[in-house]
């Protein structure tokens, strides 16, 4: 019997993250979704059963190595090999660098970054021992896309902003981490790639704190978690002769 292809989202919470999942759900894909609350999940999980596609929780702190790699190895060996690995950890929590601390600085950076590296260290592990898919039936030639791993940045990936000192240092470094590893794996068949969510998504923080911004979303003015999600999954689907690292995604009226 054909083990399941195996989508893993780590923080798959209420947008982007639950977007993807159910994405990748509805084009066959076993989805093993993860947030700290495995309560918080229960939604998520739910949705995507019940249009038939299959799914699995955890509660797992992807800021914990020993979690990660249990995790991974609990997946690889119960459920199916990992072939996309989307990592989803926002760490968004602004304040004045005149009153951070240093518990909150590293906390954030621990969320965007650290936890981006142990998890995609520990997937790319899995998929470099892997042997190539197969033969592609019409040219003949050896597939040689093992996975595909997606980090999600944001505006803050790019420049830091008044107060977002902890969240734009983080998610800098996470950055970094991607470039790194898509020039050590992209040769060995792993699509790594990174997104720059660039604009406001719709979501219950948003319409609660900034319901101004939210009410562009009649215009088209904040991003809907299910294009997002549909950008994830052409970027797994892309051939690697042409392969995409860094794909960002505003609405058409935000500045950049």
């Amino acid at each position: 019997m054909a083990q399941a292809k195996v989508c893993l989202v780590i923080g798959a919470g209420d947008a982007t993250g639950g977007a993807v999942a159910r994405r990748f759900a509805r084009e066959g894909y076993t989805v093993c979704a993860t947030r700290r609350s495995l309560d918080k999940l229960q939604p998520l999980l739910a949705d995507i059963r019940a249009t038939g596609g299959i799914a699995h929780g955890f509660g797992s702190d992807a800021r914990k190595e020993d979690e990660v790699i249990a995790l991974v190895e609990h997946i690889e060996t119960q459920i199916g090999p990992i072939e996309v690995l989307v990592f989803n950890i926002g760490a968004n929590s602004p304040s004045s660098i005149l009153t951070e601390t240093a518990r909150r600085y590293t906390k954030m950076w621990e969320m965007a970054c650290l936890a981006g590296f142990l998890t995609g260290r520990e997937v790319a592990k899995r998929m470099v021992a892997r042997p190539a898919p197969g033969v592609d039936a019409a040219s003949g030639q050896g597939v040689a896309h093992k996975g595909s791993i997606i980090f999600t940045g944001a505006t803050a990936s790019l420049r830091g902003s008044a107060h977002f000192a902890g969240f734009s240092g983080g998610k800098m470094a996470l950055r970094a981490l991607a470039q790194s590893m898509a020039r050590e794996l992209w040769p060995l068949g792993i699509h790594v790639a990174h997104t720059i969510i660039d604009g406001a998504i719709d979501t219950e923080f948003i319409r609660t704190l900034f319901p101004d911004r939210y009410a562009l979303k009649a215009q088209d003015g904040i991003l809907n978690p299910d294009h997002i999600a549909d950008a994830y999954w052409m970027l797994h689907q892309q051939p690697r002769d042409a392969w995409t690292h860094e794909l960002d995604l505003r609405p058409y009226m935000e500045k950049f």
